[in-house]
């Protein structure tokens, strides 16, 4: 009996497609030079959660259900007076995706959520930190379909990072465009 290993259709297509395309552009010697996306990164601070402890668990379960991944919470790491803020105190949610559910995390975000967001133009192309990842904010969480409108409470952003083993900026944009990210085309802006 032969068991049939689930590939993600984005893995597919950076194998077939994007390495290629990224060898032919840079001029690699070999398909173990080019970039690969190495993990995403979902990170929502949660305003407020000094006060009322449930908006956290909220906002876990909410980037649970976005990720297909239990996220966890964050703790405070320092005594903050102003804030009321004591260390250890939950202040956010995370989660990092690998393999196969970072995969099916980045093909519903560009095909489903981003499309979703109102006005939309493409994702700034200038996030890039100079180490080859690159961070998105995302201002509601209502773009992602696995959200229930009716049951949300309170409209919060999230900070999705994109970790690459690119070694500079140019490389990692390749690699994003390549896997389908809508950037903005920096032609346009300036006419």
């Amino acid at each position: 009996m032969a068991t049939t290993t689930y590939k993600p259709r984005l893995a597919d297509k950076y194998t077939a497609e994007v390495v290629p395309a990224l060898m032919k552009k840079f001029g690699y010697t070999s398909i173990m030079q080019a970039p690969k996306l190495l993990k995403i990164c979902l990170n929502r601070g949660v305003n407020g959660a000094v006060s009322d402890k449930k908006l956290v668990d909220v906002a876990v379960d909410e980037l649970t259900t976005i990720s297909g991944q239990k996220a966890v919470a964050t703790m405070s790491k320092k005594d903050i007076s102003n804030f009321k803020l004591r260390k250890n105190m939950p202040i956010g949610a995370r989660v990092t995706l690998r393999g196969v559910k970072m995969y099916e995390f980045l093909d519903r975000f560009v095909s489903v959520s981003l499309p979703r967001v109102r006005d939309f133009k493409g994702v700034n192309d200038k996030a890039f930190d100079g180490r080859g990842n690159y961070t998105l904010g995302i201002t509601e969480q209502i773009i992602f379909p696995e959200i229930d409108i009716d049951k949300v409470n309170r409209i919060t952003g999230m900070d999705i990072t994109f970790v690459t083993s690119a070694h500079t900026n140019e490389e990692a944009y390749e690699l994003l465009k390549e896997l389908g990210m809508p950037f903005k085309n920096a032609k346009k802006e300036n006419q």
